[in-house]
């Protein structure tokens, strides 16, 4: 049997190759993998050679909707939460005849504040058959549970309120158009569940009084 002789390596030559095999591995960290994987090309390199291309960016809006997705805390509404209870009666004025005169159109643009934990509305008053744009986004994209819904205009006072919802959801934005089915005060209840203060940024077009 024959023995074999391995090769001792130097003590220096082995502190040069690992000195070597560090630089070629910062060049590539700055030249290839930040450019591509980061979109940072401190040298310019990437973008020269082409690793800059490969960069996509994170889309933030798809990530907004993941945690919209992932959002399970919000409970799930069922149908006895629409409108009044079976023990308040739709009011005679509901079926009153439109105006021959609608209210003039007007454009605005406002906000109202839903303090922690609790909830507040925010209505417009309008007549029947009158007609709206709305859209309406949240501070931070924070989700909240409202109720967009109106209530009859009635002569006399009332004990109960009867009102109709037109939609409850939990949501950190809507956007439609609506036609009011009777006169009275339309607009949404918000319900903020959270820690901290949201803001409700409105853009309002149509034929309202606020």
């Amino acid at each position: 049997m024959s023995e074999m002789n391995h090769p001792i390596l130097e003590k220096n030559k082995i502190i040069k190759a690992t000195i070597i095999s560090l630089l070629i591995g910062a060049a590539l960290l700055v030249i290839a993998v930040l450019p591509a994987e980061y979109g940072i090309d401190p040298t310019g390199a990437g973008k020269l050679i082409g690793f800059s291309k490969l960069y996509v960016p994170e889309d933030p809006q798809a990530n907004n909707l993941a945690a919209i997705a992932s959002n399970t805390s919000a409970q799930t509404i069922k149908l006895e939460k629409a409108g009044s209870g079976p023990n308040v009666e739709r009011p005679l004025e509901a079926d009153n005849p439109p105006p021959t005169t609608q209210l003039n159109l007007r454009e605005d643009e406002t906000k109202v504040i839903v303090p922690a934990g609790k909830g507040i509305e925010f209505k417009l008053n309008m007549l029947k058959y009158g007609k709206m744009k709305y859209e309406w986004t949240t501070s931070n994209n924070e989700i909240l549970y409202f109720d967009f819904h109106g209530e009859v205009k009635q002569e006399g006072e009332v004990k109960e309120v009867y009102f109709e919802s037109y939609t409850i959801a939990n949501s950190n934005n809507m956007v439609g158009t609506f036609y009011a089915p009777y006169e009275g005060k339309h607009g949404w209840f918000f319900r903020n569940n959270s820690n901290e203060d949201v803001t409700v940024y409105f853009r309002l077009k149509g034929q309202y009084t606020l």
